[in-house]
């Protein structure tokens, strides 16, 4: 399975951006799609997840962003907004199918204070 993240870029606090993942060459249904960040010196941590329209947040971005999935593309968004420079970090999607998580190259967004 491939993942194509994209929509990351420079954004001034309080603003927005919308992430996009396409997943591709998947050969079973992909269960649960998601986002994670690793900010800059930081571990990698998890933002979003959605599975069958459940979707769960990180407290940190609760409320500013949200996942969404388009089954028919094969594809997951991350809209965010209220951006704030903790936000600034490389956004990784990721993508189950059966027990297998996949991860897309990563998108890095940086947000000026």
């Amino acid at each position: 399975v491939q993942l194509q993240a994209s929509g990351g870029g420079l954004v001034q606090t309080g603003g927005s951006l919308r992430l996009s993942c396409a997943t591709s060459g998947s050969k079973f249904r992909i269960t649960a799609m998601g986002w994670h960040r690793q900010p800059p010196g930081k571990q990698r941590e998890l933002v979003a997840t959605i599975a069958d329209g459940t979707t769960n947040y990180a407290d940190s971005v609760r409320g500013r962003f949200t996942i969404s999935r388009d089954n028919a593309k094969n594809t997951v968004y991350l809209q965010t907004s209220s951006l704030k420079p903790e936000d600034t970090a490389v956004y990784y999607c990721t993508a189950l199918e059966l027990t297998h998580v996949y991860w897309g190259q990563g998108t890095l967004v940086t947000v000026s204070s």
